[in-house]
């Protein structure tokens, strides 16, 4: 679970398989590497330029990137998506993010944005664990 799970996060297809456009410069994350993911539908769509900045491989239990936002991103801070496999076997996803308004409409939402950030994690979260189980 915990090698199909990394994977599924650093080749980017947690993300396509929970309905994001992704536009990737490798085919997994890696330092340097550029990334647009794009959600929402027609006019109502949002892309979201980042940089990863950081990857873990397996170190010390651990798989997943961190990437900051680019210019044309609607937020401005990072995030990171990793799974960590505790000593009893358990495998454990976690999202984490912190970030501040980079464009109107996201000053406009305000305290909407983490209430869609916190959905989308969670939607991340059920999206990983529907392709692990899957196999």
């Amino acid at each position: 679970d915990f090698a199909a799970a990394g994977a599924a996060i650093t080749e980017w297809r947690m993300h396509r398989a929970s309905g994001a456009r992704v536009e990737a410069s490798a085919r997994r994350a890696e330092p340097g590497g550029d990334v647009r993911v794009s959600l929402g539908l027609g006019p109502l769509r949002f892309t979201a330029p980042c940089e990863v900045i950081w990857t873990a491989y397996g170190e010390d239990g651990r798989t997943g990137f961190g990437y900051g936002t680019l210019a044309g991103h609607p937020e401005r801070g990072e995030e990171c998506f990793v799974v960590d496999l505790a000593e009893d076997g358990t495998v454990w996803f976690t999202v984490l993010a912190f970030s501040r308004p980079a464009s109107w409409y996201t000053r406009l939402a305000g305290p909407l944005v983490p209430v869609v950030q916190h959905w989308y994690a969670r939607r991340l979260g059920r999206t990983l664990r529907r392709i692990v189980a899957a196999g």
